[in-house]
């Protein structure tokens, strides 16, 4: 087994993409645990690094609640990947249903017409800065036909997503006794959706849209007190009590740190935007998402048996990034460990070994390390000198 120590400056890389990838309510390094929970007015909360995909602090993450209009992330999620697949196009015109002009008359709406064909695009930004219950159904119908196929697909995606505790039944998070979700399952939906739709995230920054001559705000008071914030959703119900994911994006020590929250439950319109506040301005006190390991970087040049080259150049195969109480990153440590007798032929992108992560001495995960080129096998006799060379090694 061949070792070498790999030091970081962190401060020196680049900014990263945002969000790592498959997220859970991942346990923090024992430094992080250190710091104390936050209290927050609602009946169920999460504050989480979309980073590192590492569940910061949360109250009741998993007990089921009432969506409201949270439900539309996920029908702003299917109309996003039914454009990037060109199943819908943005300027694409339908005709506006009864089923969506009809939708309740009580509810918020961007205020469709069934005389005017709208465009995917207007009932897209109805849907996210209106929060309109018409653009959801129309939306849905533009997707898969009827609402009733269009929560199918929805549940599909959530059981996809790792959303263990959701079950939709409509496109708007209109009451349904079999409608519901969880804290830490919106979490993981709003972190997909940034994640995975960064251009189409956007909107949800817009604070205001005009359709049909009626101009509407977006709900999201965060949105005009905190320029770190760029989205994300409220919703409210009778029975639901007022919700909000709140998303913000600040500088850190490895680029931009990316914070979201979900609050449920909350008293007012005003208590979601205070809570949420409180427990984003939390996060970004006490925390920072460190920069690890860099994909592609170059960590050795091992000796290479049997191949037409002597040595290989290996690298990190992914980027990495741990959350840590802040300050508390000049404390990480990485080790590489390499496979012993490196046998051509070598694809690049194989793996011959891992990156060893610890904190304080203690282990806290690990990443592959990869050949960053080919090496092709070497000729006969070249391959009997090393086998007999590696009886001495």
């Amino acid at each position: 087994m061949q070792i070498f120590r790999l030091s970081h400056s962190f401060g020196a890389f680049a900014a990263r993409t945002a969000f790592c990838g498959a997220i859970a309510a991942l346990a923090l390094p024992a430094i992080a645990q250190t710091v104390p929970a936050p209290v927050a007015a609602a009946k169920s909360w999460t504050v989480f690094d979309a980073s590192t995909g590492r569940m910061l602090a949360s109250q009741e993450p998993g007990m089921r609640i009432i969506p409201a209009s949270l439900t539309k992330v996920m029908t702003a999620y299917l109309v996003f990947e039914a454009i990037r697949e060109k199943r819908l196009q943005w300027d694409q015109m339908v005709n506006v249903s009864l089923n969506a002009y009809r939708v309740d008359k009580s509810s918020s709406k961007m205020f469709i017409d069934p005389k005017v064909p709208v465009s995917i695009k207007d009932l897209t930004y109805g849907l996210i800065i209106q929060s309109g219950n018409d653009a959801a159904v129309q939306l849905a119908e533009a997707v898969a036909g009827s609402e009733e196929t269009f929560a199918a697909m929805m549940n599909k995606k959530a059981g996809e997503l790792g959303m263990k505790g959701t079950h939709f039944m409509n496109a708007s998070g209109l009451p349904h006794p079999d409608h519901y979700s969880t804290a830490e399952d919106l979490t993981i939906l709003a972190a997909r959706l940034i994640h995975d739709f960064p251009e189409e995230y956007k909107i949800y920054s817009i604070k205001e849209f005009t359709y049909n001559k009626i101009k509407q705000g977006n709900r999201n008071v965060l949105l005009y007190t905190d320029p770190t914030v760029d989205g994300m959703k409220t919703g409210y119900v009778t029975g639901s009590g007022y919700n909000l994911i709140a998303s913000a994006k600040r500088p850190g020590v490895s680029g931009d740190f990316r914070v979201i929250s979900v609050v449920t439950g909350t008293a007012s319109p005003h208590a979601r935007g205070e809570e949420s506040r409180k427990l984003l301005g939390w996060a970004f006190s006490n925390f920072e998402a460190v920069k690890v390991a860099s994909k592609g970087q170059q960590v050795g040049t091992p000796v290479v048996w049997k191949g037409t080259q002597q040595t290989v150049k290996v690298g990190i195969a992914a980027d990495r990034y741990e959350t840590f109480a802040k300050g508390a990153g000049n404390k990480v440590k990485t080790e590489v460990v390499l496979q012993d007798k490196l046998m051509a032929p070598l694809a690049s992108g194989s793996k011959v070994g891992v990156v060893k992560i610890s904190y304080d001495g203690k282990p806290i995960g690990e990443v592959p390390v990869v050949a960053l080129e080919e090496v092709k096998e070497a000729g006969f006799f070249a391959r009997i000198w090393d086998s007999i060379r590696l009886r001495f090694a």
